[in-house]
């Protein structure tokens, strides 16, 4: 029962295991990195601008339901013209009727009637009657329903101006995301490289925990022979020891780096790494390489995209010297009940209008100052091309002092392992004593260290000058 259960245990264990390449990471990270999604979404916003600036090309349709109830003279005056109810009697007829009618009943005959209605004090007073149906109407309550369509005729090219820097934006966002990936790329090979490199350091240090403690098994035999002393084998012990400890430290950093790693791939079953990745650049020269860098950067193609876009912001900028003309198109119902769509209650309004700004001098400061930050876009973008020819002959050269080093570090390491099984014979025979055989097992391992920083070294090196190029992402794939 036991056996079964440990061998339960050893194969979930081996289940949940996984091993993983550069490659994978890679892939991984570019698809599951939640920061690389979110740098993403900027193209997007970019794509709902020029939505947004696409759409003002077909104006604006709202529909919209007014209630209102009012006492005031003029509104209800205007409500009921509105819904085509008014009367006679809403001008204030009635008391202007009521005052002839008086003036009827008090003459005999027309000729006297016709006196007091050409006398001009009558007439005054007639006239200068306050009509209380006018002035005093009943409270109403009024439904007002329309459809206003309001559409740009002409913006003085501000809109075209607008979606052509919409257009240059969502590319400039695509140059940046790609760059962002590069970026990533980079991050996840230092990651993926500081693992290997770590998981190299603990098989160095076990290796080197092989060697002293054959060095304590050694000693101690010799001691019971009387051939070697009791500090012989008391050093030895501590050497053992310290390397002990160094293993204890590697063991950490290697799952300390595995960790970020699993951070950055957002894979939490990440838990092994495979060789070192060297993505080795093209074999061509200083010059040919930087006339690459400057066809692929995408920084450079973000840059140059920003430029266009404030070179087209002075033209967005001018049009506000141009007439802008627009249409109003509104269609509705008016009346006092809610249910007020009718024939007899609709009515339609037609308007343009123009606007022209003849003397506007903060236009002119506006413009001045967009070309004042285009011109500095400029400048930045030449400077930026200086500053990637820099950035690849840095990388380029070094690249190669790194791969000349690993060489030089390897066969260091290979003449040190040589040197450490010569000084392990010469101990046994007696012709050396402990601290000296100690001391070339301290180089010994001090070499195979230095051997795995170089290779690292070399790797990174390697994948700098290829994200110099603008091509990591491409490559590594």
């Amino acid at each position: 029962m036991k056996k079964f259960l440990l061998l339960s245990a050893a194969l979930s264990s081996m289940l949940l295991a996984k091993t993983i390449t550069f490659d994978e990471a890679l892939k991984e990270a570019l698809s599951n990195n939640l920061e690389l999604k979110a740098k993403k979404l900027n193209i997007d916003k970019a794509k709902a601008d020029l939505k947004q600036a696409k759409g003002m090309d077909w104006g604006k349709l709202t529909f919209s339901e007014e209630i209102s109830r009012t006492n005031n003279a003029m509104y209800v005056f205007g409500m009921k013209l509105e819904s085509r109810e008014a009367t006679f009697r809403d001008f204030g007829f009635a008391d202007f009727l009521g005052g002839v009618a008086q003036v009827l009943q008090a003459s005999p005959d027309y000729d006297t009637f016709k006196s007091y209605m050409t006398n001009p004090a009558m007439a005054a007073q007639l006239l200068n009657t306050a009509p209380k149906d006018l002035n005093y109407p009943g409270s109403r309550t009024n439904f007002k329903t329309k459809f206003v369509y309001e559409v740009p005729l002409f913006t003085g090219y501000k809109l075209t101006y607008a979606k052509e820097m919409a257009k240059l934006q969502i590319k400039a966002n695509k140059y940046k995301y790609a760059h962002d990936k590069n970026k990533l790329a980079i991050e996840v090979l230092k990651a993926y490289n500081g693992a290997v490199a770590a998981k190299s350091f603990v098989n160095a240090l076990e290796t080197a925990k092989k060697t002293t403690t054959s060095f304590i098994n050694m000693i101690s035999a010799f001691y019971k022979n009387g051939m070697a002393t009791k500090t012989d084998l008391l050093e030895a012990k501590k050497r053992d020891n310290e390397v002990n400890a160094m293993l204890i430290e590697a063991k950490n950093k290697y799952k300390l780096a595995l960790a970020y790693l699993r951070f950055l791939t957002d894979d939490n079953e990440i838990s092994d790494v495979g060789d070192f990745k060297i993505i080795i650049p093209q074999n061509a020269s200083l010059k040919e390489l930087q006339k690459i860098a400057l066809q692929n950067r995408n920084d450079l193609k973000w840059m140059k995209s920003n430029l266009k876009t404030m070179e087209k912001k002075v033209k967005f900028d001018k049009a506000d010297k141009y007439p802008m003309v627009g249409a109003h198109l509104e269609y509705g119902w008016n009346d006092n009940a809610l249910n007020n769509i009718s024939a007899d209650k609709d009515y339609y309004l037609i308007a343009a209008g123009l606007k022209w700004n003849i003397l506007d001098k903060s236009t002119d400061a506006k413009v001045e100052k967009s070309k004042i930050e285009a011109n500095q876009v400029a400048l930045y973008y030449g400077y930026m091309k200086k500053g990637i020819k820099l950035d690849v002959e840095q990388k380029y050269l070094d690249y190669k002092a790194k791969k000349a080093v690993v060489n030089e570090k390897l066969t260091n390491k290979e003449l040190a392992e040589e040197i450490l099984k010569k000084y392990t014979y010469m101990y046994k025979q007696g012709m050396i004593n402990i601290t000296i055989l100690l001391m070339k097992e301290a180089e010994a391992r001090k070499a195979r260290a230095e051997l795995i920083k170089a290779r690292y070294d070399e790797a990174l090196a390697a994948a700098k000058l290829k994200e110099a190029l603008g091509d990591l992402v491409k490559e590594s794939k």
